[in-house]
């Protein structure tokens, strides 16, 4: 208990946090299973509330619009654990940049999509659905876009500081193949529909990744 605005006392109980932090937890996973079964569009607030068996306020003291429950969703998905920390900060990508060998980086590369579609590819196909009809899953898809390009380029460059590039292979180009590859529109052609297992998938990734890239 502390001090709070004009000596009134304000309470910080542990419990509290905790049963805050679960019931958000709550929600967001409610949230996942609607937005996976019915899609974006066809979700609302009123029955994420009703999967998570909470009241609607709740949802929206949380998370304050449907966007933002998505956004706050995709970012914990992508993060698992480390989802409050940026990515080129998460040691499973710290871990793959500080590799000195190509192979292995490109091979870590592919594991760190492994990781992440495992997570959050069935979010990502309800955004990009969402993306062409909903102004702020458009912006989302952008952003995830955008980021995802900008972590391989990071990657091509540590290859290319390292020689280890195909000869005439531009970083752009690189880049590009790399981006391509690593999508998740790939996983879901070989996961989903192919019926390939992950750890199938991250082998023939890095493989390929290799193949595509290397000298």
């Amino acid at each position: 208990m502390v001090e709070g605005v004009k000596g009134r006392r304000v309470y910080h109980s542990p419990r509290r946090r905790e049963q805050a932090a679960l019931t958000r937890q709550q929600i967001l996973e409610a949230a996942q299973r609607l937005f996976e079964q019915q899609g974006y569009a066809g979700t609302a607030m009123s029955a994420v509330a009703a999967e998570a068996r909470v009241a609607l306020k709740i949802v929206y003291l949380v998370f304050e619009t449907k966007s933002g429950l998505l956004r706050a969703l995709w970012d914990q998905l992508l993060g698992g654990a480390d989802d409050a920390v940026p990515v080129v900060d998460r040691p499973w990508y710290r871990e793959m940049m500080a590799a000195g060998d190509p192979r292995q980086v490109l091979e870590l590369n592919a594991r760190n999509s492994r990781l992440v579609k495992s997570r959050a590819a069935g979010l990502m196909r309800v955004i990009r659905d969402a993306a062409t009809s909903d102004p702020d899953a458009g912006r989302l898809w952008s952003l995830i876009q955008n980021e995802f390009h900008a972590n391989q380029e990071t990657v091509v460059r540590a290859l290319q500081d390292r020689g280890a590039l195909r000869p005439a292979l531009t970083v752009e180009r690189a880049t590009d193949i790399l981006w391509s590859l690593n999508h998740p529109d790939l996983w879901q052609l070989l996961v989903v529909h192919c019926g390939w297992t992950p750890e199938a998938y991250e082998s023939w990734l890095g493989e390929t990744f290799c193949a595509q890239l290397l000298a």
